[in-house]
């Protein structure tokens, strides 16, 4: 069986698609792929479940494009497709192509309409989608497996030491908390732990910087991030998790995962109520 993604959305939406998808290949012994914007396809390179993501401007696509993407998914005989991108133009080639079930929240094409979950973490909302093919999806169950080698990397890159490794990831947007409390934030902790061992977390985007940045990830002890790619690989990857700007209720009730403050006024969120989530009050 040929199983289809239609995800659109930037590098959060991604991942936390991940789960599904490899319930899916799991379950049904599916080969899946995914259809996703070109600035994420690398994040699929993560998942040993897809087989392969292939890119679409949801937003601005050009004729061009969804004859591409009709050719596409027609080519490979998908007998099964997960839209969650409903549109009318997505409709109307979904309702061309030859895939028999056609699973969605909306749309004339669906051969199967869901009611959106209510479930709030994003990950376990895709069981709506799921559901009518008879896959089960325990999406807090799901963990990301990392290359041997790219986890030796990772470590050997680790401060020396043998205290707690600390991952700071800012997302430096506007509005993240303030860059003098990040920078503030390891002296503050070191007066607790004198042998806390911090690291800032990797950047880029590129296939094999994203290995990199979850090999990062797996080799601390918590995760200190406003950032979403570093938060939504920490939970993918069940490490301690402190996620600023992130409600509660959008993230798994798991030990050792929380959310502090509002994205909207992270500028106000002090270094002692950090430390406090990090249990060094």
């Amino acid at each position: 069986m040929r199983a289809l993604f239609l995800i659109p959305g930037g590098s959060s939406e991604q991942l936390q698609s991940f789960a599904a998808a490899a319930a899916v290949a799991d379950q049904l012994k599916a080969e899946v792929q995914v259809v996703c914007p070109m600035a994420t396809m690398p994040i699929w390179g993560l998942h040993p479940a897809v087989g392969r993501a292939l890119p679409f401007a949801y937003d601005q696509a050009t004729l061009a494009d969804w004859a591409n993407l009709m050719g596409s998914v027609r080519e490979p005989d998908f007998q099964l497709c997960f839209n969650l991108a409903p549109s009318r133009q997505m409709d109307l080639m979904l309702s061309l192509s030859h895939i028999p079930t056609r699973i969605a929240a909306s749309g004339f094409s669906a051969t199967e309409k869901i009611t959106p979950s209510a479930d709030s973490w994003p990950n376990q909302a895709l069981a709506a989608y799921l559901q009518p093919v008879g896959v089960r999806l325990e999406a807090d169950s799901f963990r990301l497996t990392l290359a041997q080698a790219d986890l030796a990397a990772a470590a050997a890159t680790l401060p020396a030491g043998d205290g707690p490794a600390l991952l700071l990831a800012p997302s430096g947007a506007a509005g993240d908390w303030p860059a003098g409390q990040w920078q503030d934030l390891p002296a503050a902790i070191r007066t607790k732990l004198p042998n806390l061992r911090t690291q800032a977390a990797l950047g880029g985007a590129t296939a094999g910087a994203l290995r990199q940045r979850a090999a990062q990830i797996a080799s601390v002890d918590v995760v200190l991030a406003s950032d979403p790619l570093t938060v939504e690989l920490a939970l993918l990857l069940g490490i301690p998790l402190v996620a600023l700007g992130r409600e509660a209720t959008s993230l798994p009730k798991r030990a050792g995962v929380q959310g502090l403050g509002s994205a909207t006024s992270l500028s106000q969120l002090t270094g002692a109520e950090v430390l406090a989530a990090l249990g060094l009050a």
